[in-house]
């Protein structure tokens, strides 16, 4: 079933509304590992997306509120998670051009956008212990399942759950807390666990109607 691109706005706006409930459990997951400063970063891109969305007309096609969508989250935190996540929002807004509606597809084609454009841009790839380890599962997961919007979310919230508890088992291998070393084993990693609740409020937001 399609999701027209303003559908698809009012719903991702409105999780992104609810995400910054997590800064505090987001702050204390990166100050294991890193600089503390992910919840920030999710609060301010959260927000100034949201912004950004709003200032967009009613027939924004789906590439403009990517578009949009990156630019503002790369320049509300000065981090490196809000870069690669912006880049890839920037990179994925090339495979909707033009669109107004959004299909199962195109979702894939979207997440699998920004995934590449991490992997690229962080060096970095599943099981370094970042963002990648519940992104990439996750969309491995839309790509076989079946349903309506609510049913793929429950799919991808069940396997990035699992993924996010596993990452803790690992070593981080990229950025400021790959400096920790083995003092990074026992933690799950906070970028993957930021996308797991975007997941949640996502889902959410369709469940809510």
């Amino acid at each position: 079933m399609a999701v027209s691109s303003n559908e698809m706005r009012e719903r991702v706006s409105r999780a992104l509304d609810a995400l910054p409930e997590h800064t505090d459990e987001l702050r204390d997951l990166d100050a294991a590992l890193g600089d503390g400063d992910l919840g920030i970063t999710v609060r301010s891109g959260s927000k100034a997306v949201v912004a950004a969305w709003a200032a967009l007309p009613a027939d924004a096609s789906a590439s403009d509120l990517l578009l949009a969508a990156g630019k503002a989250f790369s320049t509300a935190n000065p981090s490196t998670f809000a870069a690669l996540v912006g880049g890839g929002l920037l990179a994925a807004a090339k495979t909707v051009t033009g669109k107004q509606a959004l299909e199962k597809a195109d979702a894939l084609a979207i997440g699998r956008a920004i995934a590449a454009r991490i992997t690229e841009r962080g060096k970095s790839k599943v099981g370094d212990k970042t963002v990648l380890d519940a992104l990439v599962p996750s969309l491995d997961v839309l790509e076989a399942s079946q349903g309506d919007a609510t049913a793929l979310l429950d799919s991808m919230i069940s396997i990035a759950k699992e993924q996010v508890e596993s990452t803790a088992a690992l070593q981080s291998q990229k950025g400021r807390a790959a400096w920790v070393q083995e003092r990074s084993i026992g933690h799950p990693d906070p970028g993957a666990t930021a996308y797991l609740r975007f997941l949640e409020k996502l889902r959410n937001a369709f469940g809510a109607g």
